[in-house]
């Protein structure tokens, strides 16, 4: 049986010309390997260089187009762009009203209310439908910092997402695509983070529909199951693809973005997610060169079983020593200290879990670090780590979602964790099993080297760990004392998963968290 495709909806204005709406809306869609259908809102008279007139389509020829595949081609989600006018928005408001009593419907507003010209495509009614009426029921609102500004003041970005979320959109990315700088950055807001997406700025001539394909593409990625924060991640990716050097124009302005439907294998298009409300200055560093990170990669909370295990033959071990409830500082330190000393080998790679001030302070110089560390640190504590990193400590990263890669790539790390691969017991998270499909997918596509991590029982499920490219594998419960496999077994089928045929990586990684119905 043939799987198929997503089915969107964008309800936007047809460009005569062929560069931006319901044109660019199509390519986007192809590229994501969704089904569009596409609904003309409004038909324009414009060509590469300005838009000269607008027309809006009468309501009840719009409302007779989405009767029509209400009836036969539901929508997984639908992308709004221009729209004409206020009868033409709650034409789209009752549609959108009407199917969520069926099934849940993300809803992705682009509110195109100006054209790159300068010619504005709105006037106060419409704006106030905007934000009374359509912005309410969006699921992400994908403005530009100047259609921003139109809907809620001029002020910073950071402010501007605040304010559209107030009106009770679901999440906002403000596109920054059009303004200056080495960087295209954008200002995400949504339930699982607030950060810039960033992107080094391509020298393109064909960025005619930028945001008309940015908002399509993140469509694309809710109706494939993503949600916001890696939806937006995809539809950035998507975008800046289709951004060309030596693409021709057919006019005499700028040529149409052309997206390209291998865009999600693309390492080069990952962007950086920064925290922060300042903007990055600099795309960050490649990662150092190659890490002593390798093959069976221990875990334990105690030194002297570290130190066990490295005599075993294990090259990585990592020790995770939780600090006691009211344990005072002099307490803690000596008893990590105690555990350092026991699990130290000279030629061992040995990572503390968790707590990087303390691995300098005992000598140790790599660290491991869960992204909910990075997101518990102050923007001084930000800083201080970096200028760690600087000195020589070394990092490892944990990673559960593409917007938590994009945020280890602005990190730089020595090695990226992909995980769980399989359901796990170690600890309580939200996030499904990764699978071997994302984890061949994050080895092609991360910016340092992979380890996989997450309910690893078997030999056998290291080994296909290895398969996959990882350079490590993460072994936890099956390490323990007393468990059935020693380090010699599990060194073995980390071997034997090298020499075997690779487990290559899917055409698109899988989401790993259930979304919210809208």
């Amino acid at each position: 049986m043939s799987h198929k495709p997503p089915i969107i909806w964008s309800i936007a204005g047809l460009d005569s010309g062929g560069g931006a709406g319901l044109s660019a809306d199509q390519r986007a869609a192809d590229a994501a390997g969704v089904h569009l259908c596409p609904v003309a809102a409004a038909l324009t008279a414009q060509n590469s260089v300005a838009v000269e007139a607008v027309f809006p389509v009468p309501p009840e020829q719009l409302d007779a187009q989405l009767a029509a595949l209400a009836s036969d081609l539901p929508p997984a989600a639908i992308k709004t762009g221009l729209l004409g006018g206020v009868e033409q928005l709650r034409v789209v408001t009752q549609w959108v009203d009407r199917l969520r009593e069926r099934a849940p419907v993300a809803l992705v507003v682009d509110p195109v209310l100006r054209a790159s010209t300068g010619a504005s495509l709105a006037d106060d009614a419409l704006l106030n439908a905007y934000r009374e009426e359509l912005l309410p029921r969006a699921s992400v609102v994908t403005p530009n910092r100047r259609e921003a500004s139109r809907l809620v003041g001029e002020a910073g970005v950071a402010a501007q997402a605040r304010a559209l979320l107030a009106l009770d959109a679901g999440a906002v990315c403000i596109t920054g695509g059009d303004e200056a700088g080495p960087l295209a950055l954008d200002w995400l807001a949504c339930e699982h983070v607030t950060a810039w997406l960033a992107l080094p700025r391509r020298d393109a001539h064909n960025n005619h529909g930028t945001g008309c394909t940015f908002a399509t593409g993140l469509a694309a990625a809710l109706a494939r199951g993503f949600v916001a924060a890696d939806a937006a991640v995809i539809a950035k990716m998507l975008t800046t693809s289709g951004l060309r050097a030596d693409a021709q124009a057919s006019g005499g302005g700028a040529g149409p973005v052309l997206p390209q439907p291998g865009f999600i294998r693309d390492a080069g298009l990952l962007p950086a997610l920064f925290d922060g409300d300042a903007p990055p200055r600099a795309w960050p560093l490649p990662c150092r060169g190659p890490t002593s990170v390798d093959g069976v990669y221990g875990i334990t909370d105690s030194g002297p079983h570290a130190g066990q295990l490295f005599d075993a033959g294990l090259q990585t071990v990592q020790l995770r020593v939780k600090r006691r409830v009211a344990e005072d500082e002099a307490g803690w330190q000596t008893r990590l200290h105690a555990h350092v000393a026991a699990a130290r080998r000279p030629r061992g790679t040995l990572i503390l879990n968790d707590h990087w001030r303390e691995a300098l302070a005992v000598g140790v110089d790599f660290i491991h670090l869960g992204q909910e560390d990075l997101l518990a640190l102050s923007a001084s504590e930000r800083r201080e780590l970096a200028e760690a990193r600087e000195r020589g400590l070394r990092l490892g990263l944990s990673s559960h979602s593409l917007w938590e890669l994009a945020r280890a790539k602005a990190w730089s790390p020595d090695y990226i964790a992909c995980g769980p691969i399989w359901p796990t017991l170690t600890k309580a998270m939200p996030w499904w099993p990764q699978g071997l499909g994302n984890l061949a997918w994050w080895v092609a596509m991360a910016p340092a080297p992979v380890v996989g991590i997450g309910g690893v029982s078997e030999p056998s499920q290291l080994a296909e760990i290895a398969a996959c490219g990882a350079r490590a594998g993460c072994v936890v419960r099956g390490l323990a004392r007393g468990t059935a496999h020693g380090p010699q077994a599990w060194q073995q089928a980390w071997a034997e998963g090298r020499d075997a045929a690779p487990i290559a990586a899917p055409s698109w990684p899988s989401a790993t968290l259930p979304v919210n119905p809208w």
